[in-house]
């Protein structure tokens, strides 16, 4: 999956000609010395694609990393030595970039959220809410960054939501239509907006129960009713200014869309060295 990613991304960028610039400027026997760190704290994700960027490019190309992904960066910390042919470094350097800036991004993104529930049980998890054709690299982004995966796809779990419930006839005939199709390895969680739909949900015996967009108090008396009988996730309403609330009422589990749909990229950059 890296492999496939990366030859996309550079086939994308160089185009029928690949890099012009680098061969109108650089000799074919030019090498260059080049380090990858960071301009600003954050978590780091996304070496591997990173690496395997500059390999394509020229596979005589030199990498050292320094770092692990998950690993917590300060301003300056070096992430990746490159040593090799400048033409492959440069061709490189922007698909390379594209990934590690992007996927640090939403490892710092995730760790924000966990290092804010750090003092609770709560486990910050990810969405499908993410870039098309990325996410198996941005949710492994979030691991990274300390938080858990929510499901893969469509196909891993079932994941009962409003629109399912409407059409099925209610909270209790979706959950017993799911159970019936499911096998014994595939978890049912069901979204409900209202203490009643919980309790309804909570005859039908789901694995998982999504309480949708309520407010603390609420999602207490949530968990004092289902009184660990099920696994609870928090979902909506849920940014940094929330979260520690919704986590210290004693949910298991805070889903949160905008740590892979919507977190700034990591400003990392790459630094030729002279001499």
């Amino acid at each position: 999956m890296v492999e496939d990613a990366v030859r996309a991304a550079l086939l994308e960028d160089w185009g029928r000609a690949g890099d012009i610039t680098a061969q109108a400027t650089l000799g074919p026997d030019t090498r260059a010395r080049a380090v990858i760190a960071a301009r600003q704290p954050g978590v780091l994700a996304g070496l591997d694609l990173a690496a395997t960027a500059f390999r394509f490019a020229d596979p005589s190309i030199s990498i050292e990393t320094l770092l692990d992904d998950g690993a917590r960066l300060a301003p300056g910390d070096i992430a990746m030595r490159i040593d090799g042919p400048a033409r492959g470094v440069l061709s490189a350097e922007r698909v390379a970039l594209n990934f590690l800036g992007h996927l640090s991004g939403v490892a710092s993104a995730t760790a924000r959220f966990a290092d804010l529930v750090a003092h609770t049980a709560a486990r910050i998890v990810c969405t499908r809410k993410t870039t098309p054709g990325l996410r198996a690299f941005e949710k492994y982004a979030v691991r990274c960054g300390g938080g858990a995966n929510h499901r893969f796809g469509l196909d891993d779990a079932i994941l009962i939501k409003d629109n399912h419930i409407a059409v099925a006839g209610g909270v209790r005939a979706a959950i017993e239509a799911a159970r019936a199709f499911a096998g014994h390895l595939v978890k049912v969680e069901v979204e409900v907006d209202t203490l009643a739909q919980l309790e309804e949900a909570l005859a039908a015996r789901p694995d998982v129960v999504m309480l949708d967009n309520m407010a603390p108090d609420t999602l207490r008396k949530a968990v004092a009713i289902a009184d660990g009988a099920v696994t609870l996730e928090a979902s909506g309403g849920v940014n940094l200014e929330t979260v520690a609330a919704i986590a210290e009422t004693g949910v298991d589990l805070i889903s949160v869309g905008w740590i892979t749909h919507s977190a700034p990229v990591l400003d990392l950059g790459l630094d030729i060295e002279i001499g």
